[in-house]
């Protein structure tokens, strides 16, 4: 299974010119090659390698995004109301107030556990922007895991499409800024123009079996008439990288990442699933070790088969406890899956999801139990609101397909 194993602290190949051809075939077929003699401080090949450092997010300022079509295609139709009564207003204060508390004791536990932990910077998201094809307000810092995907010694910057997002990196300038002077590659994606081009006006989206029937027919409320990709689409596992199209990632995106990844000897593979709202891979397909995935038994993987083939444990999580009553404005329950491995042996799970906690026990994994139930609120769990920029271990190949 592992055929391929190159020294990461993290370094990428000198490419000498004379040498590219055969290079490229040496990192095909899993061979070492020179390393860069200064170590990048940002490095991570997949989701479970032991933790060094990590991005964690932000709830201060939150603001619910304007109700603009994107957003409505890919929010429950139950929240229609909050966000038309909303859009483009503070999220509750006391609520966000008590979001603020759990991830700073989120952030507590991570430094008790050894990991260091970076922020990004406070900004003003009630501002109203415009460009020659918009005008919006902004939304939150508070997901790094939608802004932000770390490659090997590289960190890539989303092209985003929704319009309150558009300036959302600005939070983090300053940290990429850091990075980059200490050795990382640090790669922005072209960004979308977010004209009415990029959106189809005419989604039907009045009910979940309208969705449901779009996504199986590969019509989504973004086109292709501009890249698009949130970070959150897609899961690292080694030299190959599996994403998802959803309403806020298209074809084009993934394809740029394809080939923008395709030289480092990196492969990209698109996966589907039966979603009638399909938005960010973490609350349906989440891998946490080598050979071993947990699969939304609600949202089964059209491509299972690939990995039973190469010898993977597949694992259903069970039903999410999350309270009804409990505000979900951006999300689903299935955020009890959405979980942050700090080394293959220890997890970061919700400490109310009692049945979670038990699969991953039964696994032989170690729980760390948090409370974020009120940040859960504004759309993400604990893979959501971090983006891990440093983990200890090497690059590998899983499948050899």
């Amino acid at each position: 299974m592992m055929l391929f194993r190159g020294g990461c602290r993290g370094r990428e190949p000198a490419i000498i010119k004379k040498q590219v051809l055969a290079f490229l075939s040496m990192r095909a077929r899993g061979v070492q090659t020179e390393s860069n003699t200064k170590r990048s401080p940002v490095c991570a090949y997949n989701e479970w390698d032991p933790l060094e450092e990590v991005i964690v997010g932000r709830p201060e300022n939150a603001h619910v995004p304007p109700f603009t079509i994107e957003v409505k295609a890919n929010t429950s139709q139950a929240q229609w109301p909050f966000y038309q009564q909303h859009g483009g207003k503070p999220f509750p204060v006391e609520h966000v107030a008590k979001a603020v508390k759990q991830i700073d004791e989120f952030c507590k536990i991570l430094e008790h556990e050894g990991v260091t932990v970076r922020r990004p910077k406070i900004l003003d998201h009630s501002k109203e922007f415009s460009t020659p094809d918009f005008t919006s307000t902004g939304m939150y810092a508070a997901m790094p895991r939608d802004v932000l995907l770390v490659v090997g010694e590289e960190i890539i910057e989303a092209p985003m499409c929704w319009r309150s997002r558009f300036f959302e990196y600005r939070a983090y300038r300053d940290l990429m800024k850091e990075y980059f002077h200490a050795g990382a590659t640090w790669t922005v994606a072209p960004k979308p123009l977010m004209d009415d081009a990029l959106y189809d006006q005419d989604y039907p989206i009045n009910s979940a079996e309208d969705r449901q029937k779009l996504a199986t027919e590969g019509k989504f409320v973004t086109t292709e008439d501009d890249i698009c990709f949130d970070a959150a689409d897609f899961m690292r596992c080694g030299t190959d990288l599996f994403a998802q199209r959803s309403q806020v990632t298209n074809y084009f995106g993934i394809e740029w990442m394809r080939r923008h990844l395709a030289p480092k000897g990196y492969r990209v593979h698109t996966l589907s699933f039966d979603d009638p709202n399909p938005m960010h891979i973490d609350g349906t397909f989440n891998v946490i070790g080598p050979g071993l995935v947990l699969s939304n038994p609600i949202r089964p993987c059209r491509q299972i088969d690939m990995f039973h083939k190469a010898g993977w444990q597949v694992v259903k999580p069970p039903t999410p406890l999350i309270p009804d009553d409990h505000p979900l404005w951006m999300t689903s329950k299935w955020l009890s899956m959405n979980v942050v491995m700090l080394d293959p042996k220890r997890v970061v799970v919700s400490k109310y999801e009692y049945t979670t906690q038990k699969m991953f026990e039964d696994l032989g994994i170690e729980c760390i139990l948090v409370d974020i139930m009120y940040a859960m609120s504004l759309g993400g769990g604990f893979h959501c609101w971090t983006t891990d920029v440093r983990r200890r271990g090497t690059l590998e190949t899983y499948f050899d397909f």
